[in-house]
């Protein structure tokens, strides 16, 4: 029997460990920490929970992508997903789904209403919106399908291609100065980027229409738009996403692998240029035909393997490797109703246009203390069960440097009051009835993930740029996760964790 070791327990670890272990290899899972699911959890306090990572998820929903892969190990009805979309807020004009449906384009129709001297530019953007939307899909669909029955689709894809090729080798900013003059128009495409913390001089322009699905907007917008297939709808997971976790996590424990918390690795065995195994901090070795480490690049490669052990023009590449910056968050338990200031789970509010600036000020490592924007997330609006009967669970947080002059912790009251002062603007009365206030700072988020630098969102999707491979330079080594090749996001790392999968099924 092939015996496989994970290191790290959040979604791609634990997706890579049920497949390995529903194909029959006798599978341990080591967490450093006492809980399993990394950041991909959900952090409880006096009856209200909170979501540490990601808030609306992609791809989860029946026939998507992230739904195949629950439906192939078994799982997915144990889990319960409600259909989600997200606010927009500037400070001249918010785009928010209306009372009621008015049709799949009505954010580009109230948006020549806002900017009517812009109209033609909208309507050719959202031409290329289509046309990128539809390439994703017919790319999707025709992977692993085969040469013939993938054929009608390349060829198809070869034609709308031919559309947007010219745009091929142009930022995101090129892009957006290519559709329309007025920087509030252009913000609003490229206000994501300040999640993901990336300037939109660094960004592709074609994946632009990838971050700013209209399904994103309005959970009400039908998946088919095109006669080439449904696309792709994001969700909330109800009561948490600590239950996406616990779904993956029980197709292990079914299949006879064991998931060990408080139990760091410390090294991974190398031997005759093969991974053997790993050895944890308490000194106890597992020997392993298969290592699959998850979490930190860097950490793994150079702590965990040894720089000695791997290639020069490997360790060149991870020592460049662009990783996004963190977060402040500040979880909020409220006995009141915010329902009156803000209509939907979630809203991004965004106080800047000059989202190349600020990003590149983050970057630099100063914090707009909240002045930039943030957003707040209510997930008791989509689970009560989240909150107390009659109160509700509210998230503020906004993209910080992962370092801080003074440092986080002993500005964190500080920093935590001027973010609730911004959040407070929208909804009025948060502190006065907040019974519970539990900040995050990157500081903490460092040492819940071992890491040196906190990366949000695991690489930054900067052009030209890739995170480290899954197949690394050492044989019976696997790297996943946020800071792979796939990028961060739960649907990524999920996807790459089958994908690993798959290659070490067909030998790589």
């Amino acid at each position: 029997m092939t015996r496989a070791v994970v290191v790290g327990s959040g979604m791609a670890g634990l997706t890579a460990a049920a497949y390995l272990a529903r194909d029959g290899c006798q599978v341990d899972v080591f967490e450093q920490a006492d809980h399993i699911g990394g950041v991909t959890t959900t952090f409880r306090k006096d009856g209200f929970a909170w979501d540490l990572g990601p808030l609306m998820i992609e791809g989860f929903a029946p026939g998507e992508p992230c739904g195949r892969v629950l439906a192939e190990l078994g799982c997915a009805d144990r889990i319960e997903f409600v259909r989600a979309d997200r606010g927009v807020v500037f400070p001249d004009y918010r785009l928010q789904p209306p009372s009621e449906y008015i049709g799949p384009y009505w954010r580009r129709d109230r948006l020549k209403e806002l900017f009517p001297g812009e109209a033609d530019g909208l309507d050719r953007y959202y031409e290329f919106y289509d046309t990128m939307l539809d390439l994703m899909l017919l790319a999707r669909r025709s992977e692993g399908a085969g040469l013939l029955r993938s054929l009608p689709d390349k060829l198809r894809m070869a034609r709308l291609f031919g559309r947007v090729k010219r745009f091929q080798t142009w930022n995101s900013k090129q892009l957006m100065d290519h559709f329309f003059g007025d920087d509030r128009l252009k913000a609003l495409f490229l206000g994501i980027l300040a999640d993901l913390v990336v300037r939109p001089s660094d960004f592709m322009g074609l994946a632009v229409p990838a971050v700013n699905q209209e399904t994103a907007f309005d959970r009400r917008l039908p998946a088919k738009l095109s006669s080439i297939g449904a696309r792709t709808t994001f969700q909330y997971v109800v009561g948490g996403c600590s239950r996406l976790v616990s779904a993956v996590a029980g197709v292990i424990t079914e299949h006879g692998g064991h998931l060990h918390t408080s139990a760091p690795v410390s090294r991974v065995v190398i031997s005759g240029g093969r991974a053997r195994g790993i050895e944890l901090a308490s000194g106890e070795a597992h020997d392993a035909d298969l290592v699959l480490v998850t979490g930190g690049a860097r950490e793994c490669f150079f702590e965990l393997v040894g720089r000695d052990a791997v290639p020069a023009s490997f360790t060149a590449e991870l020592d460049d490797l662009r990783l996004m910056e963190s977060v402040l968050m500040v979880h909020l338990g409220v006995d009141m109703d915010p329902s009156r200031h803000q209509s939907g789970a979630l809203d991004y509010h965004y106080h800047t246009y000059d989202l190349e600036g600020a990003v590149a000020r983050i970057q630099a490592g100063e914090y707009h203390e909240g002045n930039d924007g943030f957003l707040i997330y209510i997930p008791s609006f989509h689970s009560p069960e989240m909150a107390p009967p009659g109160q509700h669970a509210i998230t503020i947080y906004t993209v910080a440097p992962n370092k801080l002059r003074g440092g986080w912790e002993a500005r964190r009251q500080e920093m935590t009051d001027k973010l609730l002062d911004r959040a407070e603007e929208v909804i009025p009365g948060l502190r006065k009835h907040a019974r519970v206030t539990v900040s995050m700072t990157p500081g903490d988020f460092r040492l819940r993930t071992h890491l040196d630098h906190h990366a949000f969102g695991g690489v930054s999707p900067v052009m030209g740029k890739s995170g480290a491979p899954h197949e690394t330079p050492i044989d019976g080594l696997w790297f996943l996760g946020a800071q792979s090749e796939t990028a961060g996001g739960v649907n990524n790392v999920t996807l790459g964790a089958r994908t690993v999968f798959q290659k070490i099924k067909r030998g790589h």
